[in-house]
């Protein structure tokens, strides 16, 4: 038996905030209406309201990916320090 306590990684990582910034920045967007309850400036006829909810669509997308893409190197990083090899 050994007396060395286990080192185990923290949980809030730099890694982990930018997964968390990348989730909740669709969210305040949404939900911060005030800033985009209008119709001008209107893109090929569509006012601007409608627009930037669907442009929202896409930008989640790519945010949803990248803290998918984050977490999962994160998990591998994690799993690797666990069985003793370094990432």
């Amino acid at each position: 038996m050994s007396d060395v306590p286990e080192v185990k990684p923290p949980v809030v990582t730099p890694v982990r905030v930018v997964i968390a910034l990348c989730l909740f920045a669709p969210f305040v967007a949404m939900l911060w209406v005030g800033s985009y309850a209008k119709t001008d400036p209107a893109f090929i006829g569509i006012p601007f309201f409608y627009w930037y909810q669907m442009l929202w669509v896409i930008i989640s997308t790519a945010l949803t990916m990248t803290a998918y893409q984050l977490w999962q190197r994160d998990q591998r990083a994690r799993a690797a320090a666990k069985d003793g090899v370094e990432a």
